[in-house]
């Protein structure tokens, strides 16, 4: 007998044999595995996942109480909003220009900075011993709290008494990438689940043809961290936030391709459903789950986003209300978009404007040219969206956030002894505005220094407004976690706290 048939019972099947030797170690754990692995997701996640698990494997669609990942989930506790639109201004507005008048910085114009704001300070662009730079824009009260607003926000200062105004955020970042991420998945690094994905994960979504979270974009250009500020990071991928477009086809690649008729397309998921099938049956990964769900909102979405997209059935006064071309991309049209949306039941809007980055080293990026140019492009729509939803009975329900990245500094920052007047990045203050959603109305928050440059009461740290936004949802920051790499993530990372000062 041959040594390799030494160990082998003369009774046993060779058939069996040879497929005992073809299973090596790493694929008899991988199959164990795959099967600890499904009961321990089904654990992790509730009876509603293991329920969408075993229809998944039997081919069934889910059941009508929702077990979908995108079906509709309870808070954690009573909800003030529904559903969020964030209008986010890439580059970041001056404060000092629009909402946080400075007249101690009026008189020290061209003078030069005091040293004491130099100390120990790192700037993105600013190099020697800056001058103070004054606003050249007036501004004036507004509403029944005299908030005050800048004269390039004159359709803004009309709703003053319906905003909070926080005058006292403060970030960790002081540049746009990294700030833009810290703000949206509590990290200045890539790889973290964004804000709407979070809330999608926490809450799902109250409409099955639409995706739970959109994102609107303007200005000419993605923000400066890329898609990551609306990715789903570690979470399944059906969490991301879905970019619509204007044009003909506003989702990329959802449509059909020429000659491949609807009932093809049906034949052609059935068929990807069952190999999906059969890999989650071996391999347990819920990635599978998310995959089945995305090609399905997709088939779907071919008929309600061309619907939900065309603004045709918009009233004369509405588009002029939000000063919208229904043909022509705008932050205009994405506002009126955004509405339509939320209306429809997505959960997440998120709007990226792009050209607020005033460093001042052209007319096309400096506070005399270009910043009045983006408050022309954007004011109008901005109180329009908060006017309609309110008049339709929305905003009660809807919270909206404006807001940058970070702040800009009080000093010009010349660069290369540039004439035009601009600011460099700044962490230390900025100004954003909520409304709706259990926000408190015609509030103005926190204050800071004389010239703007620090804040001096009632801080908002990045971490905080995360936790708020949440809360307002009806989610606990501190238990809408996910198990990665070994421990549970989230949002706030280990940070942050409720600001009861900005609750109604």
């Amino acid at each position: 007998m041959s040594s390799d048939r030494r160990d082998i019972d003369p009774h046993l099947d060779p058939a069996r044999v040879g497929m005992a030797r073809g299973c090596t170690r790493r694929h008899f754990f991988g199959r164990v595995g795959s099967g600890v692995g499904i009961a321990a997701i089904a654990s992790m996640l509730g009876e509603q996942t293991a329920d969408a698990m075993s229809r998944t494997l039997r081919g069934e669609p889910p059941a009508s109480g929702g077990s979908s990942p995108l079906s509709p989930r309870p808070p954690h506790f009573a909800p003030r909003a529904k559903r969020v639109v964030y209008m986010h201004m890439a580059g970041s507005p001056p404060q000092q220009d629009l909402w946080d008048p400075k007249p101690e910085l009026q008189r020290l114009d061209g003078e030069p900075c005091p040293q004491e704001l130099l100390d120990r300070e790192r700037f993105a662009f600013i190099k020697g011993h800056p001058k103070m730079l004054g606003s050249p824009y007036a501004f004036a009260q507004h509403g029944d709290g005299g908030a005050w607003v800048s004269e390039l926000l004159p359709h803004q200062a009309k709703i003053v008494d319906d905003i909070a105004i926080v005058r006292s955020v403060v970030t960790d970042q002081i540049n746009h990438a990294p700030a833009e991420l810290f703000l949206y998945t509590g990290s200045p690094r890539p790889g973290r689940p964004s804000m709407g994905s979070w809330s999608i994960y926490g809450l799902g979504s109250e409409n099955r043809d639409l995706p739970g979270f959109v994102v609107l974009l303007s200005g000419g250009k993605n923000p400066s961290a890329g898609r990551s500020v609306w990715g789903s990071g570690f979470l399944p991928t059906v969490y991301s936030g879905v970019q619509c477009r204007s044009g003909a086809e506003p989702v990329l690649f959802a449509n059909d391709p020429p000659g491949v008729e609807r009932g093809d397309r049906r034949r052609m998921l059935d068929s990807l459903a069952r190999l999906n099938r059969l890999a989650f049956a071996e391999h347990g990964d819920d990635e599978t789950i998310a995959r089945l769900e995305q090609y399905e909102l997709a088939f779907r979405m071919q008929m309600s986003v061309p619907e939900t997209m065309d603004l045709a059935g918009e009233s004369k006064e509405t588009l002029e209300l939000y000063g919208a071309d229904p043909k022509a991309p705008s932050f205009a049209r994405n506002c009126l978009l955004a509405r339509r949306l939320l209306e429809r039941g997505v959960r997440f809007v998120q709007l990226f404007d792009h050209g607020w980055d005033v460093h001042g080293t052209s007319p096309g990026d400096d506070i005399v040219t270009q910043l009045p140019k983006k408050c022309r492009e954007t004011d109008q729509a901005a109180a329009a969206l908060v006017m309609d939803l309110k008049r339709r009975g929305m905003l009660e329900d809807t919270l909206v956030v404006w807001s940058g990245e970070f702040g800009r500094t009080p000093m010009n920052e010349e660069r290369n002894g540039s004439k035009f007047l601009g600011r460099d990045h700044h962490p230390h203050s900025f100004t954003i505005w909520m409304a709706g959603g259990g926000v408190k109305s015609g509030l103005v928050h926190g204050e800071t220094d004389e010239f703007g440059y620090r804040v001096s009461r009632d801080p908002v740290h990045v971490h905080d407004l995360q936790a708020t936004i949440l809360h307002l949802l009806g989610l606990d920051h501190k238990q809408l976690t996910y198990r990665f790499q070994g421990r549970d993530f989230r949002l706030t990372d280990v940070h942050g706290e409720i600001v009861p000062a900005l609750l109604a």
